[in-house]
């Protein structure tokens, strides 16, 4: 124990001196970020290569473990062949920052650095081998691990947007797997996270808002990394049913963020990794709270899922499905607050049944499209379209082709408000249909049966012989 403290102490002492040297340095040269992008918050450039001191101070501490071994002076057992063979795949991830910090790397770029860093960790020793308590075939363990560590570094760099979030929760996560290695006496887990916890709460001494100095990609993907490592090292050392269940916990503010935004963009239907201004530390923003308050209460928050980590940890089967609970629903609750309009809207359509009506839509739609493509006239096409409409709710349905008009008023209505559209198809060919506007069918509706109908019936056009022209839409509204 002495000697882990001493090793931390070492560490923070370490960082506090170097990372202001490294400041100058990187001012000096030139490598800062700019607040140049609508994402960037701060006044002026700051050094963010921040990556370096922490890096510094983490293999000066390593030096002296491999000098002085604190294993044989608490009697423990401990190889340090792991360190070995894991350096060269936190030196990819740690490289791909700089790079990335100094003259910027396209996102397949970094994601290639990762990849290659994580199966170096693989190859390392760092396996997930189970899930749940059950043991996996090699390929899916394989899968698994190269998913969580990839995850845990993007994460780490996704929520480093405010000063001294990444690095703060960097700080309580590393912190908390310390706690848990002393409990379950895994001294390969603590040499390795006791020198980062002081490596990074000697760099937050300068991160923190007003930060003088950003972690860069250097270091949130490296942090990211090697935390996803030290999870895996913790997992493997834990003989519950619930597995990775604690790192999860103890890295929960990162990835619940990153699961945040993949959900949000997905029900958008924009990229998935994308960049935009509406992660967790964005909207606290937004709510008013300063830089320094964000920090605070994300802080709260990782303190929060450490002492559940640790409580989750200790208790295993017994009490860790109601750990899960309570995690899961203080999550629920905490994001309910931030507003975010993609899961209201979401959960608005799943209580009111629009679900359930827009699947019913999509599948009439589809179940009309194959009708029309058998058909083997117009007048087989108009009865089906006539059949079609009156689902739709349609009150009247006309439509033209060369040598036939049909026309056909689907049900008498006494309200004033309707509108027309009008589907031009092929040869001054068309289709029209009305409407009222206060319809029992969704109205989202309309348009996907519009453009199932205009589709099928282009189709048929050239089927019977009739030259397409550009398909146009146009549409007018009157009063009957």
């Amino acid at each position: 124990m002495i000697s882990l403290f001493l090793i931390t102490l070492f560490s923070f002492c370490c960082s506090v001196t170097v990372t202001p040297l490294f400041r100058r340095l990187f001012q000096r040269i030139g490598v800062v970020d700019r607040p140049d992008h609508p994402r960037k918050i701060q006044e002026s450039p700051v050094p963010n290569m921040g990556g370096v001191p922490i890096a510094v101070a983490y293999l000066a501490s390593c030096l002296l473990i491999y000098l002085f071994n604190p294993a044989a002076a608490s009697g423990w057992k401990f190889d340090y062949s792991i360190f070995v063979r894991l350096a060269p795949a936190v030196a990819i991830v740690f490289v791909t920052g700089i790079l990335d910090d100094a003259i910027g790397l396209k996102p397949w770029q970094k994601l290639v650095g990762q990849i290659v860093g994580a199966v170096w960790a693989y190859w390392a020793g760092i396996r997930i081998s189970g899930v749940a308590g059950h043991e996996t075939q090699a390929w899916v363990g394989f899968g698994i691990t190269i998913v969580w560590l990839i995850g845990c570094t993007n994460a780490f760099n996704l929520i480093d947007g405010v000063d001294g979030v990444a690095s703060g929760v960097g700080l309580f996560a590393t912190t908390t797997m310390l706690i848990a290695a002393l409990i379950q006496r895994n001294l390969i887990l603590a040499v390795a996270t006791a020198p980062m916890a002081g490596a990074l709460l000697g760099f937050l001494r300068y991160n923190f808002n007003p930060a003088s100095i950003y972690l860069g990609d250097s270091g949130s993907l490296t942090v990211g990394f090697v935390l996803g490592c030290f999870g895996v090292i913790w997992s493997q050392k834990s003989a519950t049913l619930f597995g990775m269940t604690a790192p999860l916990l103890a890295l929960a503010i990162p990835i619940l963020d990153t699961g945040i935004s993949i959900l949000r963009r997905f029900l958008r239907g924009q990229p998935i990794f994308g960049a935009d201004r509406d992660h967790i530390h964005h909207r606290l923003l937004k709510r008013g709270l300063s830089p320094k308050g964000v920090a605070l209460v994300l802080y709260a928050i990782a303190a929060f899922g450490a002492c559940l980590s640790l409580l989750q940890s200790v208790l295993g089967n017994q009490m860790g499905g109601a750990v899960i609970l309570v995690f899961c629903a203080a999550t629920w609750i905490g994001v309910s607050h931030l507003g975010y309009v993609e899961f209201d809207a979401a959960r608005r359509m799943l209580l009111a049944g629009n679900f359930r009506q827009a699947l019913d839509v999509q599948l009439r739609l589809r179940t009309l499209e194959e009708q029309l493509s058998s058909c083997k006239s117009f007048e087989e096409c108009w009865i089906t379209i006539i059949e079609a409409s009156r689902e739709f709710d349609f009150v009247e349905v006309s439509l033209g082709v060369p040598g036939a008009h049909f026309q056909n008023r689907l049900r008498e209505t006494i309200h004033d408000d309707i509108w027309a559209l009008q589907v031009q198809l092929p040869q001054n060919s068309y289709l029209r249909l009305t409407r009222v506007h206060e319809s029992a069918v969704l109205v989202t509706g309309v348009a996907p049966f519009i453009d199932s109908v205009h589709r099928a019936m282009v189709a048929k056009c050239k089927e019977f012989q009739i030259v397409p022209a550009d398909p146009r839409v146009s549409a007018d509204v009157y009063s009957s």
